[in-house]
């Protein structure tokens, strides 16, 4: 490969030394030069070619694993002229080829294997066109024993953190020669700097805070010319932004967490990719987008998939539509493209030992197919937790996406087993600036929907948040985040419904952002995750404002409460219907009772218990938020305007 550019410059030197020598020469020797130069270029260009040809394809998956309940792997070879050439493995113990699949692009060719049984090994893949053969070892690994895959429930507290604006451990990635966006500076848009060494190093924060799972924004590479922080246009499947750090740095991140008791759920986007992956840049035909890879801009009325009458055309254009002309919309009713995302997450549980998975734009992906891809998921591992963003106005349109639901009108069940409680959302942004009465406001539109949760097919599979990165957060206004008694009841109301809790990085130290200042505003740089700015959740504590200082006590008490107990994780609830501005609620499990009591007005309220003694512990209990012991014989409490007493005790 080498010897032959070495050839051609000997050639050219000789003839160039030749030419100088002869000065004046004959034309005869001056045509004879020209000759030998012109045939040395046609030579060195005849090289380039065959080494271009001759270049190692692209392999997705790089390498797989022995014993995956998986038989069937896809081998995906991306290199010129891969579709020409005639496939063959050796070497090969236990393992066959299904069969060959040569898409219109001759770049592309899907090499199906059947690997059922097989042990570990290396095998080889050759790839022959006339004379010339590439040979590709291939490896089949064995399976971690580590990669428990553990999955998250209602017992745990997640952690949504945008990776680029938490913290920067490492300056020397913030800009990689070759991307296209090569900048980064503190524009709201821009590349902020932050970082899996960043991530790595505010585990003892997160742990201490008392969270027991974190879902960064996806990492993957967003080879995008501007606004790739947010990382939702992805342009490699198999490959963490270098922005971020390698494939190896998140391994490291996730084998930190976990010895910190923290699981990791990592974003996937299989909706849409970034305009640059070379999948569409490139792709392997025009079948592998939707309409026909041209632009068509959906009209995000998504509940017109499950509009029984819906117009075809509307839920069509809704599902199949692009975000962004930059986002290409997948077709996943191609079995190569559902292939290609089910095994991309299958490699990553392995490979990583993630917990979970966060699925972004759950409804735009074809339902068919996303259940398919939650299928495999489940049953290669069966402890695992998927949550699909589900941003629906009602809990009908919610439901509709979560498996066995009652409200699926006939539809393929989704196998989804949780979904985004993002009409609980709305209301506690809303409930909480409002003076509750006993029918429609305040506190009784939380009560409310609560009472219509049969229409879930499991409530405690719902993930449950106060703001998140695409939302104005819960403090709009600096005003809103000085309230420290709105943020207890909602904190209050977020850890003890039911559901999974969701925190937002930042909420924790009142952070206040509302997204008609631009997205940019709602992805602050975490305090002190950037050096020489300003004062450090992680290490200067002390230095925080008081209502920083506030926020966070209260958090972090009520995070390591929570942490363990059974009555909140597992237990049943009971609620009563709004009386006099009070909602009240209990979370139950044999021995142990822990009681709500929230006055959502703005008056004192000695509260009379009798009407509330069946959800209230039989012995003394603990005020969780004060620390005094608590006898219901007492027959009254005292609850402040707009506050809340948790009582924790025995039956």
């Amino acid at each position: 490969m080498f010897l032959a550019p070495l050839f051609f410059f000997a050639i050219t030197a000789a003839v160039c030394l030749l030419s100088g020598i002869a000065g004046a020469a004959t034309p005869i020797f001056s045509d004879v030069m020209k000759r030998i130069l012109s045939l040395s270029l046609s030579f060195l260009f005849a090289v380039c070619l065959a080494s271009a040809r001759t270049a190692a394809p692209l392999v997705q998956p790089a390498f797989w694993w022995a014993g995956m309940v998986r038989p069937s792997l896809q081998v995906m070879l991306y290199g010129d002229g891969v579709g020409r050439s005639d496939v063959a493995i050796r070497n090969a113990l236990g393992v066959t080829i299904d069969s060959i699949v040569r898409p219109a692009n001759s770049r592309y060719l899907f090499l199906y294997l059947n690997v059922a049984g097989a042990e570990p090994q290396r095998f080889q893949i050759t790839l022959r066109q006339g004379r010339k053969t590439r040979t590709i070892p291939y490896d089949l690994l064995r399976r971690n024993n580590l990669t428990k895959a553990q999955g998250f429930d209602a017992s745990d507290v997640v952690y949504l953190l945008m990776p680029d604006r938490f913290a920067n451990a490492d300056p020397h990635n913030d800009v990689v020669k070759g991307l296209r966006e090569q900048t980064s500076s503190q524009a709201p848009d821009a590349r902020h700097g932050g970082d899996l060494a960043g991530m790595t190093c505010g585990l003892d924060y997160l742990a201490n805070l008392g969270v027991t799972a974190v879902w960064p924004t996806p990492l993957l590479i967003n080879d995008m010319p501007g606004t790739s922080y947010h990382g939702y246009a992805i342009t490699d499947y198999y490959r963490i932004d270098p922005r971020y750090g390698s494939n190896e740095d998140y391994l490291k991140f996730v084998r930190i967490a976990h010895s910190k008791g923290i699981k990791v759920i990592q974003d996937m986007v299989f909706n849409h990719c970034g305009s640059e992956n070379f999948l569409f840049r490139d792709r392997p035909d025009s079948t592998w987008f939707n309409y026909d890879s041209h632009y068509v801009q959906t009209s995000y009325k998504i509940l017109s998939v499950g509009d029984p009458h819906r117009a075809a055309a509307d839920c069509r254009n809704a599902q199949d539509g692009w975000f962004v002309e930059a986002m290409p919309d997948f077709n996943q009713r191609n079995p190569h493209v559902l292939n290609y995302l089910i095994q991309n997450s299958l490699w990553w549980i392995e490979y990583a030992g993630i917990d979970g998975i966060r699925q972004d734009t759950y409804p735009y992906i074809d339902r068919k197919a996303s259940a398919q891809w939650c299928q495999a998921v489940m049953a290669e591992y069966p402890h695992f937790n998927i949550v699909g963003e589900t941003w629906l106005g009602s809990n009908v349109g919610v439901s509709y996406w979560q498996r066995h639901s009652p409200v699926a009108n006939g539809a393929c069940d989704s196998n989804l087993p949780t979904v985004m409680d993002f009409p609980l959302y709305d209301l506690l942004n809303q409930a909480l600036d409002e003076e509750t009465d006993d029918w429609n406001n305040g506190l009784s539109r939380i009560y409310n929907y609560v009472a219509q949760d049969a229409v879930y097919a499991d409530p405690t599979h719902l993930l449950t948040f106060l703001s998140n990165h695409d939302t104005p957060r819960f403090a709009r206004t600096p005003a809103q985040a000085a309230d420290t008694l709105r943020y207890r009841q909602a904190l209050t109301l977020l850890l003890t419904l039911r559901g999974i809790p969701q925190l937002y990085y930042g909420d924790e130290l009142a952070m206040a952002a509302d997204k008609s200042k631009g997205d940019g505003a709602l992805r602050q740089n975490f305090p002190g995750g950037f050096s020489g700015r300003g004062v450090s959740a992680f290490t200067g504590e002390e230095r925080l404002s008081p209502l920083q200082r506030t926020t966070l006590a209260l958090t972090r008490r009520l995070l390591h409460w929570r942490k363990g107990n059974e009555a909140i994780a597992r237990g049943t609830l009971t609620h009563y219907a709004v009386r006099d501005g009070v909602y009240a609620y209990a979370r139950r499990i044999p021995g142990r009772t822990v009681t709500v009591i929230l006055n959502g007005t703005g008056k004192d309220k000695q509260i009379d218990l009798k009407p509330y003694a069946d959800i209230l512990p039989h012995a003394n209990a603990r005020e969780v938020l004060t620390g005094r012991t608590f006898s219901p014989s007492e027959g009254t409490i005292m609850v402040h305007a707009h506050d809340v007493v948790i009582l924790d005790g025995a039956e």
